[in-house]
């Protein structure tokens, strides 16, 4: 399985942002996709993640301004990012999870800055 990140960018405070992440090879079955999110000096945290039946899960800390989706058909999900805030300054991975194993994207940088 291998995952490919892209959408990143500036965007102004309060501004929005959507990232994808396409996912290629053995995708059947049960599966969970993720995004996780790391700024300079800080440790990798959790944002947003979806499962199979399309049920979805976000931190407070993002919950209301972000929203994650995915298309099945196209293996490729996406996480909106709206009314954002300097301090969602990041790298942005994306993850998919099935039979046991993680799969990582290289990560995308999404910057908010006037």
């Amino acid at each position: 399985v291998q995952l490919q990140a892209s959408g990143g960018g500036l965007v102004q405070p309060g501004g929005s942002l959507r990232v994808s992440c396409t996912v290629s090879g053995r995708t059947f079955g049960a599966n969970v996709m993720s995004w996780y999110r790391q700024a300079p000096g800080k440790q990798r945290e959790w944002v947003a993640r979806i499962i199979s039946n399309g049920a979805a899960d976000y931190p407070e800390s993002v919950k209301g301004r972000f929203s994650i989706s995915r298309d099945s058909g196209k293996n490729i999900f996406y996480l909106q990012m709206n009314n954002l805030k300097p301090e969602d300054t990041a790298t942005y991975y994306c993850k998919f999870s099935a039979r046991g194993t993680d799969y990582w994207g290289q990560g995308t940088l999404v910057t908010v800055s006037s």
